[in-house]
């Protein structure tokens, strides 16, 4: 199904068109029949000859209402560019047209309205001045039809038109990630809240949860209308109702979005190719005030010019607009800044949730033109080239890309090797580009090697130390650890990994000192000396080595004696039953302190249970 717009100047007709196409009246306020001016949002639906039914939203023209305006444009296929055939084109005129032009509106028709009130000769006139503004515009193609609306010539005219402008219309795409931008609230009795608003990118069943954007309100789908009928499913590219169960008319707001829950996050910077309107009477400089719109969002803020000091009208360039408040918007969405005003620019997001950039910085600049028009794989790349294993789910809305888009651009970049699957919580795949698994390559031998030289005795750094030093969360890191040694970067020793190059190895000095303490170990396996033990990292060497057991702080046995102690205790509780630290004591021919360290570090290794004074096998 497909949204028609009016756009045009107060008072030109346009709400008067609607009702003489549709028989509906799109003024739903008492003020706006008391005043004859439309001051929000109408709504209207008709069916064409064809059996097409469209959607059609009424705006306001006078230029005090223009955001009202703003909020019903985001949403439409083809414009319906309304000029009055007494008046011509006016000031509204010309800006509905530019805005129409900068959100990229390239379907539509302009209609002169008022037909029964000039004569042939003015109408000509008016006819060519409709010509004249729409050249150079999105709409410059636009067929031009003259109608009355009193009188109803002209009328079917325009409704073939409109026929043969949405034939060759796209349809709004449905890449699987539903949003409807909201225009209305209000509760009916016995019903409770709705909301309405144009549907994009995906569907909404009965009995879907969905959350509300940016609140984070959690809410169901009980019912859904569209041109007051019931659905059990909202397709894109309607004008759809929904009433929500689970949330108020007093915890919605115009500007949110309904969608599927989890995946939009609202940002508050955005990089954009921005557009500034020739009309704008001087350039516009760098961290300029200004109104942001899109959908039916809108939030004051600042414009970063990229790549100029200050931006002449007429020209582009690429902006990043931070907003007081956070906005729920993807890449792709069209937008438009406003002074207080006037309509100064706009364009479309190519990257949401953006850090803060070097100004005049090409490979910035040259990430962004990427993302506004490279190919799906140049953009899926540019996305994930932050460096961090990133999570498909959501790397994909960054993408503006559908679901089946997103996984053949991933096979295809397996395949060649530009970026690599990683091992993602509850098989929810994360990925790495090729240039962001170097760079953690480069970062895991570096501190693997800086490891190395401040421990040369142990065999590696800890896994888990290695995830920290890579600022990588625990899932990923499996995945890039698996990479890491498959590719012989890194070499696993248990719990740890080292550098393929590398071997733990004594100096001349600490060999010497170590045969030494190996020979009074040998010298009294059972009892052995206490005092001069060779330094922590000596231990440690000596323990992965399999030379010795330390089984308390200051008492290490020979891996020798050890084993043979274990051995013969086990042996003994098992003739005995049990065993006493003085009868371990006698066994061995040692003292108190040795028995009771090796009682107490096979309790600690599940080897034995102690209770009371005696000990049991587990």
């Amino acid at each position: 199904m497909y949204v028609l717009g009016t756009a045009g100047h107060v008072d030109h007709g346009k709400s008067a068109l609607i009702r003489a196409l549709t028989g509906t009246d799109p003024d739903r306020l008492r003020e706006e029949k008391e005043r004859g001016m439309t001051i929000d949002l109408g709504f209207a639906w008709m069916t064409l000859p064809g059996g097409r039914e469209v959607s059609i939203v009424d705006v306001p023209g006078h230029e005090r209402f223009i955001s009202n305006m703003l909020a019903g444009v985001g949403g439409i296929d083809v414009a319906l560019l309304v000029i009055a055939a007494d008046e011509g084109v006016m000031p509204q005129t010309r800006e509905h047209l530019a805005i129409l032009d900068l959100i990229g509106v390239s379907s539509g028709i302009v209609v002169i309205t008022k037909k029964d009130l000039v004569d042939k000769e003015w109408l000509e006139l008016v006819f060519a001045d409709a010509a004249n503004v729409i050249k150079g515009t999105t709409l410059s193609r636009a067929p031009i039809v003259a109608v009355s609306a009193v009188t109803g010539e002209g009328l079917a005219e325009l409704t073939q038109t409109i026929e043969k402008v949405l034939d060759t219309t796209p349809p709004k795409k449905d890449l699987g990630r539903p949003r409807l931008p909201v225009d209305r609230i209000f509760t009916i009795a016995g019903f409770g809240t709705v909301v309405t608003g144009t549907l994009i990118d995906g569907r909404f069943s009965l009995g879907q949860e969905v959350e509300i954007v940016p609140s984070g309100q959690r809410a169901r789908i009980r019912g859904l209308q569209s041109h007051k009928k019931k659905v059990e499913t909202a397709h894109p590219g309607n004008r759809v109702a929904i009433n929500l169960t689970g949330v108020s008319t007093e915890q919605i707001e115009r500007g949110q979005v309904v969608t599927t829950p989890g995946w939009l996050r609202p940002t508050s910077a955005m990089d954009a190719r921005m557009r500034l309107l020739a009309s704008v009477k001087s350039p516009l400089p760098h961290n300029a005030e200004i109104e942001f719109y899109s959908g039916s969002a809108e939030a004051p803020g600042v414009i970063r010019l990229l790549e100029k000091n200050d931006l002449p009208p007429g020209e582009s360039t690429w902006v990043q607009i931070v907003t007081r408040k956070p906005v729920p918007v993807v890449k792709g969405d069209p937008f438009v800044v406003r002074s207080p005003n006037d309509t100064l620019g706009g364009g479309a997001i190519v990257q949401t949730h953006a850090s803060r950039h070097r100004r005049f910085y090409e490979p910035t600049l040259r990430k962004l033109a990427a993302l506004e028009k490279g190919s799906a794989e140049e953009i899926f790349l540019t996305v994930l080239r932050a460096g961090e294993p990133a999570d498909l789910e959501s790397l994909t809305p960054r993408t503006n890309l559908n679901a089946g888009e997103v996984e053949a651009v991933v096979q295809k970049l397996i395949s060649e090797k530009q970026i690599f699957q990683l091992a993602g919580k509850g098989g929810r795949a994360v990925l790495i580009s090729a240039g962001g698994y170097g760079q953690k390559k480069d970062q895991a031998i570096e501190a693997a090697r800086n490891y190395h030289q401040q421990f040369p005795l142990r065999h590696g750094i800890p896994k888990e130390e290695l995830r920290s030093r890579l600022k990588t969360a625990p899932q990923p890191f499996l995945g890039l650890l698996n990479l890491l040694i498959q590719d012989s970067v890194l070499v696993e020793e248990g719990a740890a990994v080292r550098l393929p190059s590398f071997q733990p190895a004594l100096t001349r000095e600490q060999e010497q000192s170590v045969e030494k303490f190996l020979q009074t170990l040998v010298e009294n396996p059972y009892s052995p000396p206490s005092e001069n033990l060779p330094g922590e990292e000596v231990l440690g060497y000596l323990q992965e080595q399999g030379k010795v057991v330390r089984v308390s702080a200051d008492v290490v046995f020979s891996k020798a004696a050890f084993d043979e102690m274990v051995k013969r205790t086990i042996e003994e509780i098992r003739t005995r039953g049990k065993i006493t630290l003085a009868e371990v004591r006698d066994v061995f021919q040692t003292s108190r302190k040795y028995a009771m360290a090796l009682l107490e570090y096979l309790d600690e290794k599940k080897i034995t249970r102690r209770v009371g004074d005696e000990r049991f096998l587990k």
